[in-house]
C-alpha cells in the first residue's frame, strides 16, 4: 500500500509543483495524506521523508549522507553503494540502477551549468553543504556509471583531537607569529580538516583570503572572504584556475592566504605571496612526509609556464615556507605524525636533510 501511496504521490507532486516553488515537508506531508488517509503516522513520515530525498536530495544516498559518522559514500559501477563511516569501509544494503546512478548524477552537476555525458565523462562537482562530488561514466566508468562523494565535516574539530597538547600549543603559537605553514599527507588523511582546524587560531580582526579548488572551509572569523574555482562549462569555457583566484587574491588586501590545496603551478604563486609580505599563510599538498612535500612542491612550482632553475625554486621554498605538518589516517581517527621545520639553505648540506623534526 505504502508504495502505491508514494507512486501517487510523486506524480501529483511533479504534476502540480509550479517551476521555481520550494517544495518542502508541509506540501508533500498534505499530498501523502491525501493519497494515503489511512497510513499510520509513522508510514507516513516515512513517505514524506523518501520523497523530499528523491525530489530535492539524493533520494536512496540521503539517509547516508544524514549520518554524521559517514565521511565519504561511494556508488560502484555495479550499482553496490559503500561507505566510510569512522575510517571503515563498509557495503550497505543499497544497490542501485545505472540510470538511477545517472540521474542522481544530473541532479548534482546540471544546476551548475555543468553536464557528464560520452563526450564529458568525467566531472567534478559540489553539494550546497561543501561536500565534494566526483561522477566517472562509460565509456571510462567500464561497469557503470560511478558516484563518490566526500562529505563536508560541518562540526569543526580542535587542532588537539590531531595530536597531543605540546603539538597542539606548538602549532597554535606557530598560527599566531604568522609562521607559513603546509599540511601534507595521504588521501583522506585530513589535511583539509587539520587546515580548518589551524586557520581558525588565527587572531580576530585579520583579513583573510581564502582559495580552493571546492568550498570546504569554514572559518570563525568575522573578516574571510571566500573564493573558487570554476571549471569551464558545457561549452569548454568560463574556467576559472586556483592559480587566477590566488594572483587575485594578492590584489585584495590580504592579511593572511589560505589555499586549500597546492596541485599545480599555483604553488608558485602562493610561494611568492609568503614572500612578499603575506607572513603566516596556509596550504596543503599530497606527499607522504615533509622531505616528499617539498619535492612535490618543487615539481608543481616547475610545471608553470615560466622555466625556472632548480636552485631558484628551491631557495623560494626555504625562504618561504617555515613548518611542515604530516597529518596521517589512523582506523578510527586522523593524527599528526610529524611536524618539521624547513631548514635554511645553508644548513642542507650539513644536515643531509631539508627538514628538521620539532614534534
Amino acid at each position: 500500500m505504502t508504495n502505491t501511496v508514494k507512486s501517487r504521490a510523486h506524480h501529483r507532486l511533479l504534476r502540480e509543483l509550479a517551476p521555481g516553488a520550494v517544495l518542502d515537508a508541509g506540501a508533500v506531508g498534505s499530498i501523502v495524506a491525501e493519497e494515503g488517509p489511512l497510513l499510520a503516522e509513522d508510514d507516513r513520515r516515512r513517505l514524506v521523508d523518501e520523497l523530499l530525498a528523491d525530489l530535492v536530495g539524493l533520494g536512496p544516498l540521503e539517509p547516508l549522507l544524514a549520518d554524521p559518522a559517514v565521511t565519504d559514500v561511494m556508488v560502484n559501477g555495479g550499482g553496490a553503494v559503500w561507505i566510510d563511516r569512522a575510517g571503515c569501509l563498509e557495503r550497505t544494503p543499497i544497490s542501485l540502477e545505472p540510470n538511477t546512478v545517472l540521474h542522481l548524477i544530473e541532479r548534482v552537476v546540471a544546476p551548475l551549468g555543468l553536464r557528464v555525458d560520452r563526450a564529458s565523462p568525467l566531472i567534478d562537482a559540489r553539494l550546497p553543504d561543501g561536500s565534494r562530488v566526483n561522477a566517472v561514466v562509460p565509456p571510462l566508468a567500464v561497469d557503470g556509471p560511478c558516484l563518490t562523494i566526500r562529505r563536508f565535516g560541518a562540526q569543526a574539530i580542535p587542532l588537539e583531537r590531531f595530536g597531543d597538547a605540546d603539538v597542539a600549543q606548538l602549532l597554535r603559537e606557530s598560527v599566531r607569529a604568522r609562521r607559513n605553514i603546509v599540511v601534507c599527507g595521504g588521501t583522506g588523511s585530513g589535511k583539509t580538516t587539520l587546515l580548518n582546524a589551524l586557520a581558525g587560531e588565527i587572531p580576530p580582526g585579520e583579513r583573510i583570503v581564502t582559495v580552493e579548488d571546492a568550498a570546504e572551509l569554514r572559518l570563525p572569523q568575522e573578516h574571510v572572504v571566500r573564493l573558487e574555482a570554476r571549471p569551464a562549462n558545457a561549452d569548454g569555457v568560463g574556467e576559472v584556475r586556483i592559480r587566477d583566484l590566488v594572483r587575485n587574491a594578492l590584489r585584495m588586501r590580504p592579511d593572511r592566504i589560505v589555499v586549500g590545496e597546492c596541485r599545480g603551478p599555483e604553488a608558485l604563486d602562493m610561494l611568492q605571496a609568503m614572500n612578499t609580505g603575506h607572513e603566516g599563510s596556509l596550504s596543503t599538498c599530497h606527499a607522504n612526509g615533509p622531505d616528499d612535500a617539498l619535492r612535490r612542491l618543487e615539481t608543481m612550482v616547475l610545471m608553470g609556464e615560466v622555466a625556472l632553475p632548480l636552485g631558484a625554486v628551491r631557495e623560494q621554498l626555504a625562504s618561504a615556507l617555515d613548518l611542515l605538518v604530516m597529518v596521517c589516517r589512523r582506523r578510527d581517527s586522523r593524527r599528526i605524525t610529524e611536524v618539521a621545520e624547513v631548514l635554511p639553505i645553508s644548513d642542507v648540506a650539513a644536515a643531509g636533510a631539508r627538514t628538521r623534526v620539532v614534534a
